[in-house]
């Protein structure tokens, strides 16, 4: 007996569904998914993008505010008229390399700086702190520790003292060449207090602001002396280059004081010319013997 056709519809009586039948233009390809809506791809791209600023912010590098003068003119650290810097801090680098005469360093006050001035920013309600917290981690909120940016003039075995009789700061016993160094009019070299010679306890850092007679820093933080100095495991990261405003983005220098550019013996000078000299000989007598060859060859070849 003939088999029963078959009508169109399904067996439950419902017409199939035009976007489940295949397609033989398509070469038999199901179903095509549907274009996730709008919102959730903008919410998607919003929730990556928190997520890479806080991983960058906390193992990368960070941006700071300038609060005060501590730093002119390398920062500025001024308010209403002029702008205070923002500078972005590389916090990987002394993973991978020691802290240098020289680096400008954002880091955490030690308690000898911070003991008797420091008011937490946090809010006493719990939300709040908790939200404030949040904000902090991508830089919309102060953090909750007191932060310094500072010179770093000796780091720890050193012996630091100010002055001699040009006025300079002396590192083991030798004075410090110091273009970064600002001195507010009216001031100069003979401004600054003196002080005794300090040892720097080791994994210590004596740092000091550039401009000299504006900067609470090693010198009287702590009462200064050894309690002055800050210990390496409080550095956050080095400045590495003034974001905002535009009109001072360039990076920051990094001058080491301790190295004093010396002009060199007359001997010495003459090293250079007396290498090109020696090395011209040999050169000359290959060169000699080349030609000789190619010579050789070029009239034993025509031979016929």
């Amino acid at each position: 007996m003939a088999e029963p056709a078959h009508s169109s519809a399904d067996e439950d009586g419902r017409e199939p569904d035009a976007e489940s039948t295949p397609d033989s233009a398509s070469g038999g390809k199901g179903k095509k998914k549907k274009k996730a809506p709008l919102w959730r791809e903008v919410l998607v791209l919003l929730g990556t993008a928190l997520v890479l600023t806080v991983l960058i912010q906390t193992f990368l590098a960070r941006v700071y505010v300038i609060p005060s003068a501590s730093m002119e003119k390398t920062l500025h650290g001024c308010t209403s008229p002029c702008f205070g810097d923002r500078v972005l801090v590389d916090k990987l680098v002394y993973d991978f390399s020691d802290i240098e005469p020289g680096d400008v360093v954002v880091f955490r006050g030690p308690p000898a700086w911070t003991a008797n001035d420091f008011q937490s920013a946090r809010s006493d309600n719990p939300v709040v702190r908790v939200f404030q917290s949040g904000l902090s981690l991508i830089g919309l909120a102060p953090p909750d520790e007191r932060d310094f940016v500072k010179r770093v003039i000796a780091v720890g075995g050193q012996t630091v003292e100010c002055c001699d009789e040009q006025h300079r700061v002396k590192v083991d016993g030798k004075p410090l060449d110091e273009p970064y160094v600002y001195w507010q009019p009216g001031t100069g070299p003979e401004s600054q207090d003196p002080f005794e010679p300090v040892k720097v306890p080791e994994g210590h850092l004596w740092v000091m602001g550039d401009n000299r007679t504006n900067s609470c820093d090693s010198r009287c933080q702590g009462s200064g002396g050894v309690n002055g100095a800050v210990p390496e495991s409080e550095v956050i990261g080095k400045a590495r280059a003034i974001v905002l405003p535009p009109a001072r983005w360039s990076g920051i220098g990094d001058h080491n004081p301790q190295v004093v550019a010396m002009g060199a013996p007359a001997w010495q000078s003459g090293i250079p010319a007396g290498v090109g000299l020696a090395a011209a000989w040999p050169v000359l007598f290959l060169g000699r013997r080349l030609r000789g060859r190619l010579t050789r060859a070029s009239h034993t070849g025509s031979v016929r």
